[in-house]
């Protein structure tokens, strides 16, 4: 095993003993709610503290030579050109802490820790909100949160919950914003045999893309509703920001340099106040022997950012402890992947040359936004009532020449060559 790669297992087992170790001291002061039973449902009228958590320790291959295969655009890197072997794809650990105030009053925190565009594990504080349980049906929630989109938007980072090692990338990978500060409003009412929860969202978030890089969405607003209706499972959900961030900055000052066609083309790529748009629709059917579900997602924006359409389908049959699954995903560009940027003809050598340049840029950054199809195989071991282990192998094609999912490409990175991944993953909750 290469160096960095046995440095990064030893980090991440250190952190996992160091959480657990302190959850087990919590434990012993009696502090810790009883098993099983949720802070927010206890009888109890004085406070309880309960403490869980989560995590991953996965291995990735890829056959990738010029790109790196990883699980989101917020790594820095993953399994290909900066290495065939990769611990930091799927590698993660969370701990949550929920207290329980009174029968009305509760609070969550938690925090996570996986490799982030600075190459360190350092935690971010995934969740940190209080709740109020006005009625047995309607709870406000205020601080931080999950963002109601997807379907495995509260589960997300929990890798013990969903039957893959990952979820599909086409669908996931690309959207780096998780979760938001802000309040939301819970309703849950029925319908006949139909179960529903309808929620409302207001809120930000800001996301660090690597030092000093940022990118911030402001005023998000989302609306997500879910229906059950026995093994039946379905969720739609809309989520709309201003997204800003300062990538690409010093290219579109360079084109604001050669006047209004320069700064036309600012005005309709820079991800500057720009609404960013992500509408998704899932189902899913598991009567318990087997499962079938499938989501389709689009997003939209006028900027470097694009606009795309995802889908994914995937189907498991669980024969004891086992699931052996399938899926297939897509995504695929909906808008501009190239430009033609500013015009030449009549310019001074000098500047021709330069305005080629950024041209050439623009579009390099504009071919990054992803067309790809994927086609998966896997199996799902419960090797106890906590803890899995996941086989899955990939074969991932970009297409159209686009880069995909894919990261870090080097010269000889060809779009339309298929990359085959295989993938172990370790899951427990504790």
């Amino acid at each position: 095993m290469q160096q960095p790669l046995r440095r990064r297992f030893l980090t991440f087992t250190g952190l996992a003993l160091g959480l657990m170790t302190g959850g087990a001291a919590h434990a012993e002061d009696g502090v810790g709610a009883p098993s099983g039973v949720s802070p927010s449902l206890s009888p109890s009228l004085s406070p309880s503290l309960s403490i869980s958590g989560f995590g991953t320790v996965g291995l990735v291959h890829s056959s990738a030579s010029h790109a790196d295969f990883t699980s989101s655009v917020l790594k820095k890197n993953g399994a290909g050109a900066s290495g065939r072997w990769s611990a930091d794809v799927d590698t993660r650990l969370g701990l949550q802490l929920d207290l329980a105030l009174s029968k009305r009053w509760s609070a969550v925190l938690q925090v996570v820790s996986e490799q982030d565009l600075d190459n360190s594990y350092r935690p971010r504080v995934e969740w940190a909100n209080i709740k109020y349980q006005m009625t047995p049906e309607l709870a406000l929630r205020v601080g931080r949160m999950a963002l109601p989109m997807f379907l495995a938007a509260e589960y997300r980072k929990v890798g013990y919950i969903y039957p893959w090692v990952r979820p599909p990338v086409e669908a996931y990978g690309s959207m780096p914003f998780t979760s938001g500060d802000g309040a939301d409003i819970n309703y849950s009412w029925s319908l006949g045999p139909l179960r529903n929860v309808s929620q409302v969202f207001y809120g930000y978030a800001d996301v660090g893309l690597g030092k000093p890089r940022r990118a911030y969405g402001r005023h998000i607003t989302g609306l997500a509703h879910t229906s059950d209706w026995g093994a039946l499972s379905a969720r739609a959900s809309v989520i709309d920001t201003e997204a800003t961030t300062d990538i690409a900055a010093e290219l579109f000052h360079a084109f604001d340099a050669f006047g209004p066609a320069g700064a036309a083309i600012t005005r309709a790529y820079a991800i500057d106040h720009k609404r960013f748009t992500v509408a998704s629709l899932g189902i899913n059917y598991d009567p318990g022997s087997w499962f079938a579900m499938a989501e389709a997602n689009r997003t939209l924006t006028h900027s470097l950012l694009g606009a795309t359409r995802s889908v994914y389908a995937s189907a498991g049959w669980r024969q004891g402890s086992f699931t052996p699954y399938l899926t297939w995903s897509r995504v695929h560009a909906t808008g501009a992947t190239s430009d033609p940027g500013l015009p030449l003809a009549g310019l001074p050598p000098v500047l021709a040359a330069q305005g080629a340049g950024l041209n050439q840029l623009l579009n390099g950054i504009l071919a990054t936004i992803p067309s790809q199809t994927s086609s998966s195989a896997g199996v799902r071991w419960d090797l106890h009532t906590d803890m899995a282990l996941k086989l899955q192998y990939d074969r991932v094609t970009p297409r159209h020449g686009s880069r995909g999912t894919l990261i870090n490409q080097t010269p000889g990175f060809m779009s339309g060559r298929t990359t085959h991944v295989a993938s172990v993953a370790l899951d427990f909750v504790y």
